[in-house]
């Protein structure tokens, strides 16, 4: 009996030590496994984000050529934008005087203001002269002017005429220029610009270099 009860009593004592082990397992894993939410890295943010987001082109901004530009009239919004062109020269479209801030940003950058005012009538009331769209576009082929950038309020009918004409210079035909004015003056469209683009004489300003990359487009 009483070796009966010597085994019990040894058999209770091995199950409490394994019970203990068991505890103690159970208790090292909960001391390894982390279930906290991780901490996370604070995000980098480049020091120039913020300038990039400042980068805004004007209404209607396209390239041209190399060194010409074409858009709608800038205002202090597109200042930051502008300046990574690194602008010589603006040819200006409209008769009214340049604003004041657009007149101390040129003179901020060193910009020149070219101004050729065309009146901005609408059909049939159209008269685009021609002796000022010829000054304007030897002002466009100077390269000492380049890079140069080409506005007017919208950069759709005065800037799109003067654009179709550098065009026929360039020897496109008239049905690329005729697109390229479309795609900007989209339901503005006048077919008084087109016909005006289309009878516009070149051969005066034949003589001046050109030293575009378009210039032999749609020969």
């Amino acid at each position: 009996m009483k070796d009966d009860n010597t085994a019990t009593a040894n058999l209770t004592q091995n199950r409490q030590h394994q019970v203990c082990r068991t505890t103690g397992a159970v208790s090292s894993v909960d001391q390894v496994v982390d279930m906290s939410p991780p901490v996370m890295s604070p995000e980098v943010v480049p020091s120039n984000a913020g300038d990039e987001l400042n980068l805004i082109p004007s209404l209607n901004f396209a390239m041209v050529d190399n060194g010409i530009f074409r858009s709608g009239f800038p205002d202090s919004a597109n200042f930051s934008f502008l300046q990574t062109l690194r602008l010589r020269s603006i040819i200006y479209l409209c008769p009214e005087p340049y604003p004041e801030a657009n007149n101390e940003f040129l003179k901020a950058n060193g910009i020149r203001l070219f101004q050729f005012g065309i009146e901005g009538y609408k059909e049939p009331f159209v008269n685009i002269p021609q002796d000022t769209i010829r000054e304007a576009l030897k002002a466009v082929l100077d390269v000492r002017n380049h890079p140069v950038l080409i506005h007017c309020k919208r950069g759709k009918h005065r800037t799109g005429c003067l654009v179709g004409c550098l065009r026929k210079l360039q020897r496109w035909c008239l049905s690329s220029v005729f697109d390229e004015y479309q795609r900007f003056a989209a339901a503005k469209a006048r077919v008084s610009d087109q016909r005006f683009m289309e009878l516009f004489d070149t051969s005066s300003l034949k003589h001046l270099p050109m030293s575009f990359s378009c210039s032999k487009k749609n020969r």
